[in-house]
């Protein structure tokens, strides 16, 4: 079976707002969708963040991600608390990241169980639709289980995330090797398609080739 990569962050709110179009391609189309789970830009490079470019784009997005979410009705709310701890006014990233690495390597293990993508709608729904404090209590426990999933099982198979780490690493080297940086951004057969509203553009090439079911 052919298949569609998808790099993706669970800060991005533009990933949040792709879960749809990822799990509909698998669904409609003869393909295998897999999660490429990498770092946000904040924690790869978080040095471009300083540009003039980059405090345009920060701008950018925090007007356009919620106008995007309800141009295609979904929930939408900056996280409480943000998946990466970052002083939005000075956009200075904390050494500490509580978050961020965890939801990652979680992701990179619901891929390996066969669960990414199921995996990355039921959290990011969480994130980014309004629950306040999704990190506390079972909320994060219960998207597990929504996409199938053992939240207590995959820690386990986690452990101290290095392994995981790795792959992430490989996801990002992945990603730069087809031209892109940003996220979600789509791979089909060497081809990328970035940014949510190039989900469309993807299935005009899934129907091409004849893969619609």
């Amino acid at each position: 079976m052919k298949t569609v990569d998808v790099y993706w962050s669970f800060r991005s709110p533009y990933s949040y707002l792709a879960t749809p179009d990822m799990l509909s391609i698998q669904e409609k189309y003869e393909v295998s969708v897999n999660l490429r789970v990498v770092m946000p830009i904040a924690i790869r490079d978080p040095d471009i963040l300083f540009t003039e470019a980059g405090k345009l784009r920060v701008k950018y997005i925090q007007l356009d991600w919620a106008r995007r979410a309800e141009f295609l009705g979904l929930p939408n709310k900056w996280p409480s608390p943000d998946p990466i701890v970052q002083d939005m006014e000075t956009l200075k990233i904390s050494d500490e990241q509580p978050y961020i690495f965890r939801l990652s390597y979680l992701g990179v293990e619901a891929q390996r169980q066969g669960k990414g993508i199921e995996f990355a709608k039921e959290v990011a729904s969480v994130i980014f639709s309004g629950t306040e404090n999704w990190h506390e209590g079972d909320h994060i426990k219960d998207a597990t289980r929504r996409a199938g999933l053992d939240l207590e099982h995959m820690e386990e198979k986690i452990g101290s995330g290095a392994d995981h780490a790795k792959e992430i690493e490989a996801n990002q080297q992945s990603l730069e090797s087809v031209g892109q940086w940003g996220v979600p951004t789509f791979v089909f057969q060497g081809e990328p398609f970035f940014g949510q509203d190039r989900a469309d553009t993807l299935r005009w090439r899934l129907d091409n080739e004849g893969l619609r079911n």
